[in-house]
């Protein structure tokens, strides 16, 4: 990644700022969904 490709995301995001809150909360549930895909490893014993 380029020093220009660097500065056109940041103008991108200062242009846009809702889309900084929505790239946050992407990464947010993104994160959530992998603790969640982690920890469903546990099995079901029978009665």
């Amino acid at each position: 990644m380029s020093e220009t490709d660097t500065n056109a995301v940041a103008q991108y995001l200062a242009d846009h700022p809702r889309m900084m809150g929505v790239l946050f909360t992407a990464l947010l549930l993104l994160s959530q969904a992998g603790s969640v895909a982690a920890g469903n490893n546990t099995g079901i014993y029978g009665p």
